[in-house]
């Protein structure tokens, strides 16, 4: 049997097994995690699995062509292994997953079966189930560029090229009262305009939020203060006196890019397309045609 080790195939040949599933689990911080539905735990190639999750997996199959194949794996969330609040965070997002067919009373008798990543997840009943998907599944996924009149970078990244650490474009501040849950009011921020906040990022120094961060939905600013409405998502909610880091948003729009940042230059969108009434309409009395831009 090609790729298998000689002392896996001479056990494969006999007429009773002894045979285990392994799943070794790579996150994207680098943590290695490594579970097998055998009831007694392994080491196998340098690394220790657990059989305390209860970890189980679904038929595999490999398909010809190219077409992804996809198999399930579900276990129990545990409090030292895989948590609601992990999975909240995201570390499990598009984690490297090997499986390993493996004799558990030879350990050093294994071949690795294939490599995935984690997909969906789903949980439910203290339970989860995550959806391995084959390397094939990448080319299934839109790559490259869109085309699109706004931009695509992300305000401060390489693409961008702008110095959000200049003077006017970052504040700190206090929450000083809690409404609604995703609403704040500030202190600190009294002398930005309305907005300018608006699509912006807040980062948490103190509290119990420390470390974490939210989208800035909107930003209001009148006589009677400063509101700031947050994306919290699953982060939880700040309290009365925690402090804050906030940087300034930006829309997408060439306009913005130009006037609020002055960074035209690196905008990374495509303001000059014309749009689906520019390209479709007629030629009629009243029409510019001047060559001057259609973005000023």
């Amino acid at each position: 049997m090609t790729g298998i080790p000689a002392a896996l195939a001479a056990h494969l040949d006999q007429p009773v097994t002894t045979l285990c599933n392994c799943w070794r689990l790579t996150r994207a911080d680098g943590m290695a995690f490594g579970f097998t539905d055998h009831d007694r735990p392994l080491a196998v190639d340098g690394t220790s699995f657990a059989p305390q999750s209860g970890l189980s997996g679904s038929e595999a199959r490999q398909s010809l062509g190219l077409a992804p194949d996809t198999v399930d794996v579900a276990g129990a969330l545990t409090s030292d292994l895989v948590t609601d609040a992990d999975i909240d965070a995201g570390l499990y997002d598009r984690a490297e997953v090997e499986t390993l067919l493996v004799n558990w009373r030879d350990p050093a008798a294994f071949t690795t079966i294939c490599k995935a990543v984690i997909g969906r997840i789903t949980r439910a009943d203290g339970r989860f189930t995550a959806e391995l998907e084959s390397p094939d599944a990448a080319l299934d996924q839109p790559n490259g560029r869109y085309f699109r009149k706004r931009c695509d970078a992300e305000l401060g990244d390489a693409r961008c090229g702008f110095d959000l650490g200049g003077s006017g474009f970052h504040g700190a501040g206090t929450v000083m009262a809690v409404r609604a849950g995703n609403i704040v009011e500030v202190d600190g921020l009294a002398g930005f305009a309305d907005g300018w906040f608006s699509g912006g990022r807040i980062d948490w120094t103190t509290g119990t939020l420390t470390g974490s961060g939210a989208t800035v939905i909107t930003h209001e600013a009148d006589d009677a203060g400063v509101a700031l409405t947050l994306d919290i998502g699953s982060c939880g909610e700040p309290a009365v006196d925690d402090e804050f880091t906030i940087v300034a948003g930006c829309d997408k729009r060439f306009a913005t890019c130009k006037g609020k940042f002055n960074n035209a230059l690196n905008f990374r969108g495509f303001p000059h397309l014309p749009g689906n009434d520019a390209a479709y309409a007629y030629v009629r009395d009243g029409l510019v045609f001047d060559g001057g831009p259609l973005v000023p």
